[in-house]
């Protein structure tokens, strides 16, 4: 047999195998395609608007204004054709998003809370999965940081307490919070959530869900107690702390050495009865900034019998600083000064 047969033969069954797995991958998208557009008729009686991909683009300028990023999703600025300005987050075409987009869709289906987000509209069209939310953006002072972060505590103190079932976020922190037009904040992206009975004091997972930085020490290790609600909690804490440095809590770029982590910075100067040295104008705004902080602080307790739940996190907040106790050391020190 000569080279040039040979190496047709090849090339023709490399061709075959290729169509076979092009088959394949194609039966797969139409039956993602089926098990989602079944879900969507399950769900008709409380879905949201929809919207084709082409008014999509429309809504968020062709995708111009993108306001985060994260995971395998996109989070862009838009405003809809009454005018309502909108976040939008597009799902990534991977295997997996179609169970996320359907999570969040039947999560918040079953939630109406004030400081839950409303979805206002989807898309889903061919393997294009998008959610799109009620927002607004605009400066914040000490005070409204202060309600804001009584409000996202409301919020999930609601999702644990409020519902039939227990619903667990697993992924709380700055970017899955939406402000309205008169800066109420609202609670979004539940494709991390998980119900779960309220008789049920644990809960068991097969891998960590949430976002590096705000995801839980058990979550990584059971050695550091059992998953709960308390999960939350930690990611709570961790998203106060960045509401109160206007920083990421672990940001390598900072000059300072000692102020990389930033939790552990701000506890030092509490502890040592130093000012916070923030931008504050007006008066009582540093009192708003260490309530905030020390909340936080009780929050990301390293073992989750230590954290408060969210309607003791509710009294810390409404009480006068005055009657609040500086937590033990969350975590392991670096023993760096402040």
């Amino acid at each position: 047999m000569s080279t040039g047969t040979s190496i047709a033969g090849i090339t023709l069954f490399a061709l075959v195998i290729f169509l076979i797995y092009k088959s394949r991958e194609s039966e797969k998208e139409k039956e993602t395609q089926l098990k989602v557009e079944k879900f969507l008729e399950n769900y008709r009686t409380v879905n949201p608007t929809r919207y084709t991909y082409k008014e999509l683009k429309k809504i968020t300028s062709r995708f111009k204004h993108r306001l985060g990023q994260g995971g395998y999703r996109s989070v862009f600025r838009g405003k809809l054709f009454n005018g309502i300005p909108v976040a939008v987050k597009m799902l990534e075409h991977l295997k997996g998003n179609e169970q996320e987009f359907i999570n969040e869709v039947a999560t918040i289906g079953r939630i109406h809370h004030f400081h839950i987000v409303r979805l206002l509209g989807f898309c889903s069209e061919g393997n294009r999965r998008a959610l799109i939310y009620d927002s607004s953006h605009r400066q914040l002072s000490w005070e409204k940081l202060r309600k804001i972060a009584f409000g996202v505590a409301r919020g999930v103190e609601y999702l644990h307490q409020g519902c039939n079932q227990r619903i667990l976020h697993f992924d709380i922190k700055p970017h899955n919070i939406l402000l309205d037009h008169n800066f109420q904040p609202k609670i979004s992206d539940f494709g991390l959530a998980k119900l779960c009975s309220k008789d049920i004091s644990f809960v068991s997972l097969t891998a960590a869900r949430g976002t590096s930085g705000y995801i839980a020490p058990e979550l990584f290790s059971r050695n550091f107690g059992e998953i709960s609600y308390k999960s939350d909690v930690y990611s709570y804490g961790m998203m106060l702390l960045e509401m109160v440095g206007c920083r990421k809590n672990n940001d390598p770029a900072v000059e300072i050495q000692s102020q990389i982590y930033f939790p552990e910075w701000i506890y030092n100067r509490m502890r040592q009865g130093q000012k916070l040295c923030f931008d504050f104008q007006e008066d009582g705004d540093e009192g708003i900034a260490r309530k905030l902080a020390i909340v936080a602080l009780w929050c990301i307790q390293w073992n989750p019998t230590e954290r408060p739940s969210m309607p003791i996190v509710l009294q810390m907040l409404e009480a006068d600083l005055q009657c609040l106790e500086i937590p033990p050391m969350p975590f392991v020190s670096a023993d760096v000064e402040a």
